[in-house]
């Protein structure tokens, strides 16, 4: 890496992306490993907690009337599968990211495009479709940080966190990937990621690289 793409830890915020309830195993949309991931989750999340950095949790909402489901997913959903679904207690953010069970959803103030702020440097941001960045309020909150650097991680790589971490290298943020925090994740999509100067690490190394 060069210092265009190496990672500025400093200025840094980490991302989860759509660690919610329904996703975990023997949940109603189980993705295989999202569960197992939990654990180095956690531990990404305490090291930026203790050292006051920013942390945006990217999650998904299905309004029950299906209206805003993404198109693959609509038919599912007008037929009754409750997956994701506003005010059910499985569209929430999975408890073992937290030390308590306090974390609860402002829906209305998500779905409107607004920033959930659950404590001094940790917030809630509603993505409509797969990319954190589209139609959301994400840029303009890194922006305000004056972030340089995200840190991925969170559920089912392939679609929402791949989409995301191109978003992000789209508008020349510096990333990294904690690939043992995160499901989904093959060896193509890791070389792909390397190509486009993603760090791709595991959850300690990055605590080391980002606490040196």
């Amino acid at each position: 890496m060069d210092n265009y793409t190496r990672p500025d830890f400093s200025s840094s915020a980490l991302i989860t992306i759509d660690v919610l309830r329904d996703t975990l195993d023997e949940q109603p949309l189980e993705i295989p490993g999202t569960s197992a991931a939990l654990p180095q989750m956690k531990l990404l999340l305490d090291f930026y907690r203790d050292n006051n950095k920013p942390i945006v949790h990217i999650i998904r909402i299905y309004k029950a009337d299906g209206s805003n489901v993404d198109l693959c997913r609509r038919k599912l959903v007008e037929c009754g599968a409750e997956i994701l679904t506003e005010n059910r207690l499985g569209v929430e953010l999975a408890q073992e990211l937290f030390d308590n069970d306090s974390v609860r959803y402002d829906t209305n103030l998500l779905l409107n495009g607004g920033v959930q702020k659950i404590s001094d440097n940790e917030v809630i941001i509603y993505k409509p479709r797969w990319g954190a960045f589209y139609n959301t309020p994400l840029e303009d909150h890194l922006k305000r940080l004056g972030v340089n650097t995200l840190v991925f991680s969170g559920c089912n790589f392939p679609n929402c966190p791949r989409t995301s971490i191109y978003e992000a290298s789209e508008r020349d943020y510096k990333i990294a990937l904690a690939e043992d925090a995160i499901s989904g994740l093959y060896e193509q999509g890791k070389k792909e990621l390397v190509n486009i100067g993603v760090l791709v690490e595991s959850t300690n190394n990055i605590i080391g690289l980002a606490g040196a």
